[in-house]
């Protein structure tokens, strides 16, 4: 059963991230998304390609066979980065979005902390290490959820001046 659940979140993980990071690299699309405007282009050209490699690391070592040690490192290193783009939604004063991404970095650290104990190769992280890592996660999404019930959501209309504003 556990095998068959991170499977499934490694794939889900995989898809999300694959989907977010192409438009990165591409360039398409993204002038829809908010925030992106004050982002130096390389560097979202670097988020997007850490976004695709992320889910060729989640999904192929293991499916193939090899390398297997490489999967909770990347999903380790998918809720970094995603909590990072909590930080980013916060600043932007986007509650739900920064909810979502606290989520994304939640279930990116169950795969990381799943997959240490299958994997008979690699290195190995001790109880010692994994309870601070889950910690920091568990302690990010309750700071997002009290950010979200303390602090009213702007109305259309005051979201549409702020905007027009920065232009």
């Amino acid at each position: 059963m556990l095998t068959t659940t991170l499977w499934a979140a490694q794939i889900i993980l995989a898809l999300f991230f694959l989907f977010a990071g192409l438009p990165k690299i591409l360039g398409r699309g993204i002038d829809r998304w908010t925030g992106f405007d004050d982002v130096p282009r390389p560097l979202t050209i670097l988020i997007g390609i850490a976004e695709v490699a992320a889910p060729v690391a989640l999904v192929l070592p293991m499916l193939l066979g090899g390398l297997e040690w490489t999967t909770p490192l990347a999903a380790a290193g998918l809720a970094v980065v995603t909590l990072m783009a909590c930080g980013f939604h916060l600043r932007a004063g986007e509650w739900l979005p920064a909810l979502e991404t606290a989520m994304w970095a939640m279930l990116a650290g169950a795969v990381a902390v799943g997959r240490w104990g299958l994997l008979a190769t690699g290195p190995s992280l001790t109880p010692e290490l994994l309870v601070p890592v889950i910690g920091v996660l568990v302690v990010a999404l309750v700071v997002n959820i009290i950010a979200i019930f303390r602090t009213p959501a702007p109305s259309r209309a005051e979201a549409l001046d702020t905007e027009a504003a920065r232009a």
